[in-house]
């Protein structure tokens, strides 16, 4: 979607013009492709369908409308961008909320702009990225899901894992990006990347958020 090699492309939805337009100009200044700015949710669909960013910066209050249902139109429209939330609200039911409409990260609005400009890069590489200690209220939550009681038939049994890519997979849902993983396990970073494929194809997943997803489900958070 990026139309210069290496250059993430970005999408800023915020109701705050002077913020919006801040965000948006910070991000340019680190190189990042500004392709638009949105200021609601009905707004941010449409021009997301016509820019196709490689990662929509999204606030969760957009006035009379919800960054949630834009989240979720966003992603369910072009399943390629990533929608990392930026918002002011810390709360746990709007982190969980995003998380569940597709949201692949969620930053308060307090993070610096070092943190901010991270985020995007990791985003936009496919990791789960998360503002200290909203991490393990998400991998609380999806466990909380896992363990609780099924109400019909049982589950398949999961695709056979290598105790490597179990590792790996292990660690993925803790967030880590494939460097720190490889400096974990004293791996090539390009080990990992082949792990981390190999995982995606064996559960017949798309990215690492969905990676992250099922290892939480069945209980590989775990230490």
């Amino acid at each position: 979607m990026t139309d210069e090699p290496g250059k993430v492309s970005v999408m800023v939805v915020d109701d705050h013009p002077i913020w919006r337009d801040g965000v948006a100009r910070d991000l340019a200044e680190h190189g990042f492709d500004v392709r638009a700015t949105a200021p609601d949710a009905p707004a941010a669909l449409r021009i997301a369908r016509a820019v196709r960013p490689d990662v929509v910066l999204m606030d969760l209050n957009l006035g009379e409308t919800s960054g949630v249902d834009a989240t979720r139109e966003i992603t369910t429209a072009l399943p390629e961008t990533k929608v990392l939330v930026l918002s002011a609200s810390g709360e746990h039911s709007d982190v969980l909320e995003a998380v569940k409409a597709g949201a692949s990260g969620y930053l308060v609005k307090s993070a610096s702009a070092v943190e901010l400009v991270d985020a995007v890069r990791r985003t936009a590489a496919g990791d789960p990225v998360f503002t200290a200690g909203l991490a393990g209220l998400v991998l609380g939550e999806y466990r909380r899901m896992a363990d609780a009681p099924a109400d019909g038939s049982g589950g398949a049994e999961p695709p056979r894992l290598t105790e490597r890519e179990t590792e790996v997979l292990r660690l993925v849902a803790k967030g880590l990006t494939a460097r720190q993983i490889a400096e974990k396990l004293v791996l090539s970073h390009r080990t990992v990347e082949n792990h981390v494929q190999s995982t995606l194809r064996k559960l017949q997943l798309h990215n690492r958020v969905e990676l992250a997803r099922y290892a939480i489900e069945h209980g590989l958070d775990a230490e």
